[in-house]
């Protein structure tokens, strides 16, 4: 099982720890079932960079950066070394504590 803290840049919003999260489902499903507010325009199949975040530790425990997601990353509002897309970050099988950073996504608003 999982233990993952949320953390925002969005002032006023502290960090979120969910834990017994179960493996094989994504960064993006997690947050959702738990009505933590991840844009996710395309329906999390990869196809735009709404689902943006920052993998600040657990890297290990989720599905490896493919080619595509990295295009997309490229196309997301500020960039960092640790960008992932929510809806391509699946657990995978075992366990282990993961930390995201999710940016502003009021910067969002307008698309």
């Amino acid at each position: 099982m999982y233990s993952i803290t949320f953390k925002f840049e969005q002032k006023g919003l502290s960090p979120i720890t969910i834990t017994d999260v179960e493996s094989d489902q994504s960064i993006l499903e997690v947050a959702l079932t738990h009505n933590i507010e991840l844009h996710h325009n395309c329906g999390g199949v990869c196809a735009c960079s709404t689902c943006h975040i920052y993998v600040e530790k657990g890297e290990d425990y989720l599905q490896e950066l493919t080619d595509n997601e990295e295009d997309f990353i490229d196309r997301a509002i500020s960039p960092r070394l640790n960008s992932r897309l929510g809806c391509q970050c699946v657990l995978h099988l075992g366990g282990g504590e993961i930390e995201v950073t999710l940016p502003d996504q009021t910067q969002f608003l307008g698309e």
